[in-house]
C-alpha cells in the first residue's frame, strides 16, 4: 500500500493544503504525477482515482487544494483577489516547496486551463501534460452546453432558462434538471447516487467559482467569460493529450479545438465517459494516463 503524507505550503500569508501519494517502492525512472483539479474551486477529492497510479506504477502522485477551497479554505476575499495568476503563482510556489521540479502534469476541466495557462508562462521541469476535458476559448464550451441542454426534456429546459432569468437555481425544477444534465455529461451519476469523494468535493466549493464561474455551468457570468487562449496554446512545447469522453460536457468539438491548435497534442476519447470521466470509468483513464506520461519518464 502507498503512503499517504498531508502537509500545507505558505501562499500569500495562508496555507495550500497538499495530498503526497508516495508508492511503498517508488520507480526511482518514474516521475512524480501533479493532479490539478477543476472548478475554480472544486478541491481534488474527485479526481482521488488518480492517486491509484501510485500502487499501479510504483509512481508519486501529488494533490492539492487550490487556495479559496476545500483544505485550502480562507476568508471572503474580494472578487479582485481571484485572478488567473493567483493560481498560476500558487502553483509554482506548490512546485517549488515539495521540490517538484521534474514532474508530469494532470489538469481536469479549470484544472487544464490552469496547465495551459502555466505551460504558456513557464513549462520548466513539466515532461508531459494531460489536458482532460478543459477548453481553450469559453465560448465553445458555451455554445456545446447549450446544444446538450436541447436534448433535454423540455421542462427541464424551461426550467433551467428560468433560473437563468431569475438567477435561482434552487426551484425542485431547476435542481431536478441540473440533476439530469449532471448524470448525463458531468458526474455520470445522479446526485443521490454520487461516490463519496465527489460528494466530499463539491462540500468543498470554495467561493472563488462564483467570482470566476457564475451560478450554473451552464452560462458564465464570472472572470471566465472572456477565457480564450487559442493563440497562447500554438506556443506550447510540452508534450500534451487531450483526454476527454464522448457524453462530456467538454464535447469533441470543445475538445478538438484544442487538439488542433496545440503542437502535437494526442488525444485519447472514452467512450461513454462524462467530464469527471475517472468516477464512471477508472481504469480506462488510468490507463490512457499513464500509458502517455510514461513515454516522457
Amino acid at each position: 500500500m502507498s503512503e499517504i503524507k498531508e502537509t500545507y505550503v505558505d501562499y500569500l500569508g495562508y496555507k495550500t493544503y497538499c495530498k503526497i501519494v508516495t508508492p511503498d517502492n517508488p520507480d526511482p525512472a518514474k516521475k512524480p504525477l501533479l493532479v490539478l483539479h477543476g472548478g475554480p474551486g472544486d478541491c481534488h477529492n474527485y479526481l482521488l482515482t488518480y492517486a491509484e497510479l501510485a500502487d499501479r506504477a510504483n509512481r508519486q502522485v501529488v494533490f492539492y487544494d487550490q487556495i479559496g477551497c476545500g483544505k485550502s479554505a480562507i476568508p471572503h476575499q474580494e472578487d479582485d483577489f481571484y485572478t488567473y495568476d493567483l493560481w498560476a503563482d500558487e502553483f509554482y510556489t506548490v512546485r517549488e516547496a515539495l521540490g517538484l521540479d521534474d514532474i508530469h502534469l494532470f489538469g481536469n476541466s479549470w484544472g487544464g486551463m490552469l496547465g495551459m495557462y502555466c505551460m504558456m508562462k513557464d513549462d520548466a521541469g513539466v515532461n508531459s501534460f494531460v489536458i482532460n476535458s478543459s477548453p481553450v476559448r469559453i465560448q465553445t464550451w458555451l455554445d456545446e452546453a447549450n446544444r446538450l441542454l436541447k436534448y433535454m426534456p423540455q421542462d427541464m429546459r424551461e426550467a433551467l432558462a428560468e433560473a437563468e432569468r431569475t438567477g435561482n437555481y434552487e426551484t425542485p425544477e431547476a435542481k431536478a434538471a441540473a440533476d439530469e444534465y449532471y448524470k448525463r455529461h458531468v458526474v455520470g451519476f445522479y446526485e443521490k447516487d454520487y461516490p463519496q469523494f465527489v460528494t466530499d468535493s463539491f462540500a468543498g466549493v470554495g467561493e472563488c467559482y462564483m467570482v470566476m464561474q457564475g451560478a450554473s455551468e451552464f452560462v458564465v457570468t464570472g472572470k471566465m467569460k472572456d477565457w480564450d487562449i487559442r493563440e497562447g496554446v500554438k506556443n506550447i512545447k510540452v508534450p500534451c493529450m487531450a483526454l476527454s469522453g464522448t457524453d462530456d460536457e467538454g464535447t469533441p468539438y470543445t475538445i478538438k479545438e484544442g487538439v488542433d491548435l496545440i503542437p502535437g497534442c494526442e488525444w485519447t476519447l472514452i467512450q461513454g465517459a462524462p467530464h469527471i470521466a475517472n468516477a464512471t470509468h477508472p481504469d480506462k483513464c488510468l490507463a490512457a494516463v499513464e500509458g502517455f506520461i510514461s513515454k516522457f519518464d
